[in-house]
């Protein structure tokens, strides 16, 4: 069913500019465009006292119960008696966004802000998708503007949100009309699918091989991204201490299970307890938890800096663009914190007392082994990325557009278990497809360690295996690796959104 079309009463849409944004000839008036989008009236109107008392009466209308503030019951009844119709979680967001004071209402100075700090962003939006630059939006656009981002919609479906945005039935939606339908609203169609749908690196399962997120450039100017890693490696901090047992098994079993010694995952909780008590569970994940900064950070930058190397004009890179520049960063990322890898296998696999720490266990391998134990298992690793990156967001992609295709009647917002279901559903399919990599990179990191263990190659690693245990033999742990991903991904979404608000991360 479609969302009734909503008629804004002249009082909510007087108080915005009614000025058409203008547009320029991007070379020959680019100083003078900027000057015009913050004031396109150059202040005639805008920031007057007309503008003011506008502004004043608005508020005055919807503080239904008079006590200087708008709580979300009055901005229920309140936009209800102008003809506005808001669920009580789009009220809330609207309120979030502009409490400054998080005291949950809005006076009048943070209802100002709010208002004008919206039309900022619907007006960004809005210059995005009009790729003509004629100040109008058509079925095409929207459609071009979708696929660009690995998002495909039928012409139908593009029309269908014109027409609820459309007041005079031309297809075409113009400046005023595309803000007087988002007004008072958190975020709706075309804006809520470019938001709702990134996929974002909150899905962390100990293998941090996703591709990286996109941030706006408005994200990046005002240092929003770096409290978005800082979340994001908060999250993935606790959700891989929270699984820490479950990831050790599983490296036992790649390194330590075969036909003669079928490891069962009771089996291997058991050994691990008997030869060094509840705290041998966590063995290894100091540095799976420490390496998670850099290695965020190193791939963040690369990730940015391989964008302008593409040479790509666009904000948000196109699907294959986003895999090419998400692989590279993940290789230079990996290649940069690859030692911490090695120490985190060895630290995992070792026996009680045999190290004292992360310190003495790189100090023994650099003395017995060399620099070159380090970077044992690199090129599986390496070659690991690509077909856990592809696969992925392959995967990730053609869930959402399913679910955009079938469900998206009223509104582009999956909700928050349609997400986290995606995100474990690629996530998963990325590990299998690159899993027998990932088991031969651990074995070959181990080999000195394992008493007698072969010093084999990648090549003759993967014959032995396939030879002595059969194409299961590179499958070995997979159990327990799957068994983390659902707490790993709920875990990791809870702690991000808590460390967003602490943060003061707003939504995107």
């Amino acid at each position: 069913m479609s969302r009734p079309r909503t008629l804004v009463s002249p009082l909510l849409s007087g108080v915005f500019c009614q000025c058409d944004p203008p547009h320029f000839a991007h070379e020959a008036h680019q100083s003078r465009a900027a000057a015009l989008a913050a004031d396109p009236c150059g202040g005639a109107l805008c920031g007057g006292p007309e503008h003011e008392r506008r502004l004043q009466i608005l508020f005055q209308e919807l503080d239904v119960n008079r006590d200087g503030a708008i709580c979300i019951n009055d901005l229920a009844v309140g936009l209800k008696r102008l003809g506005v119709h808001r669920t009580e979680l789009e009220l809330r967001k609207i309120v979030k966004a502009g409490d400054k004071d998080q005291d949950g209402q809005l006076d009048f100075e943070e209802f100002v802000h709010y208002l004008r700090d919206h039309e900022k962003k619907l007006r960004l939006v809005f210059r995005s998708l009009d790729k003509k630059n004629d100040g109008r939006i058509d079925a095409q656009e929207i459609m071009q503007s979708l696929r660009d981002l690995g998002t495909n919609i039928s012409e139908q479906q593009a029309e269908k949100i014109l027409k609820s945005m459309d007041k005079n039935g031309t297809m075409t939606i113009d400046w005023n009309e595309w803000r007087d339908y988002h007004l008072l609203h958190p975020a709706e169609n075309i804006p809520e699918i470019i938001l709702y749908w990134k996929h974002s690196t909150i899905f962390d399962v100990g293998e941090n091989l996703i591709v990286p997120d996109e941030f706006t450039v408005e994200e990046i100017q005002t240092g929003m991204w770096w409290r978005h890693l800082v979340a994001g490696g908060g999250a993935g901090a606790v959700s891989r201490t929270c699984t820490a047992p479950l990831d050790r098994l599983k490296v036992l079993m790649q390194v330590h299970a075969s036909r003669s010694n079928n490891m069962s995952i009771v089996g291997g909780f058991t050994h691990m307890l008997r030869e060094g008590g509840w705290r041998s569970l966590w063995r290894g994940n100091g540095i799976n938890v420490i390496k998670i900064g850099p290695e965020s950070a190193i791939k963040f930058m690369a990730y940015e800096q391989i964008k302008r190397f593409i040479g790509s004009d666009q904000e948000t890179l196109g699907i294959h663009e986003r895999l090419v520049a998400g692989s590279l960063a993940g290789v230079i990322a990996q290649s940069s914190i690859y030692p911490m890898e090695v120490l985190k296998t060895r630290m995992a696999l070792r026996k009680t007392g045999q190290y004292q720490g992360m310190l003495d266990c790189g100090k023994k391998i650099l003395l017995k082994e060399g620099v070159s134990a380090f970077y044992k298992g690199y090129v599986p690793n390496m070659l690991g990325i690509i077909p856990y990156a592809g696969i992925d967001l392959a995967v990730y992609e053609t869930l959402k557009n399913a679910w955009l295709q079938r469900y998206a009647t009223s509104s582009a917002d999956p909700g928050v278990f349609v997400l986290l279901a995606c995100g474990t559903i690629s996530s998963t399919c990325g590990q299998l497809a690159s899993y027998p990599l990932a088991l031969v990179r651990t074995r070959m990191q181990a080999q000195a360690s394992v008493e007698g263990a072969p010093q084999s190659s990648m090549s003759n690693l993967f014959k032995h295996i396939i030879k002595t245990e059969g194409a299961f033999g590179l499958y070995r742990g997979l159990a327990p690796n799957f068994m983390k991903v659902i707490p790993a991904v709920s875990i990791s979404y809870v702690v991000y959104e808590n460390l967003k608000l602490t943060l003061g991360v707003t939504s995107r």
